[in-house]
C-alpha cells in the first residue's frame, strides 16, 4: 500500500520549486543521519512519547542517534517539513536501517515481538 501523494500535474508550475525546496536543509540533515546510523529517533523537546521511545531502545540495548527539533512552543515549521516529507503525522519518528517504523507505540510492539532484532540484522 502506498500513501497518496498529490500528482505533480496537479501542482501549478509556478510553485513546484517552492514545494520541492521547502525547508530542505532539515530534511537533508535527517536523511544524512538515517544513512549514517542504524537507528535514528527524530523528536521534539517535552514530548513524553519521544522519551518513551528512547527509554524502550535503551532497555532493549539498542544504540540510537537522536535528533531534536524544537518543542511545543517553537520549531513547528521544521517539524512540519519532516511530517510532509515522511508522511508520518506525529513525533517521534523512529527509523531502523533507513526505514520509518513509526512512533513510540509501534517501536514497543517491534521490540516485544522480536521484529526489531530482525530489522537490525537486515
Amino acid at each position: 500500500m502506498s500513501r497518496p501523494v498529490l500528482d505533480e500535474a496537479h501542482i501549478h508550475p509556478a510553485i513546484r520549486n517552492t514545494i520541492a525546496s521547502h525547508r530542505q536543509a532539515i530534511v537533508q540533515e535527517v536523511q544524512a543521519d538515517i544513512a549514517a546510523h542504524a537507528v535514528v529517533v527524530v523528536g521534539m523537546g517535552t514530548n513524553p512519547f519521544v522519551g518513551k521511545a528512547r527509554k524502550a531502545l535503551d532497555a532493549a540495548g539498542v544504540a540510537h542517534h537522536y535528533l531534536e527539533y524544537g518543542n511545543y512552543f517553537k520549531g513547528w515549521r521544521e517539524r512540519n517539513a519532516l511530517k510532509m516529507w515522511s508522511g508520518w503525522p506525529t513525533f517521534p519518528m523512529v527509523f531502523v536501517r533507513g526505514v520509518l517504523v513509526g512512533g513510540a507505540t509501534d517501536l514497543r510492539q517491534l521490540i516485544a515481538s522480536g521484529e526489531l532484532k530482525t530489522l537490525m540484522a537486515g
